[in-house]
């Protein structure tokens, strides 16, 4: 299972930074990082909620699944 995290593409479509999106979603510049990277291993569905409502976005466009 390949789980592929597009939060740095949609954050440039935004024009936003991640200091912006770590203010607006209260979340920590580490813990942002760590998902922008794709490292993180889990994210809950309220952290998914403020980031897509930060970014107008849906969640699809953050995840994508590939097979590998």
């Amino acid at each position: 299972m390949a789980i592929i995290v597009n939060l740095d593409v949609m954050m440039a479509r935004r024009k936003m930074s991640l200091n912006e999106l770590s203010e607006k979603v209260d979340l920590t510049l580490a813990n942002l990082s760590i998902l922008k990277t794709g490292k993180a291993k889990a994210i809950r569905f309220s952290t998914l909620d403020a980031i897509c409502r930060a970014l107008d976005c849906q969640p699809g466009d953050i995840l994508e699944w590939r097979e590998g």
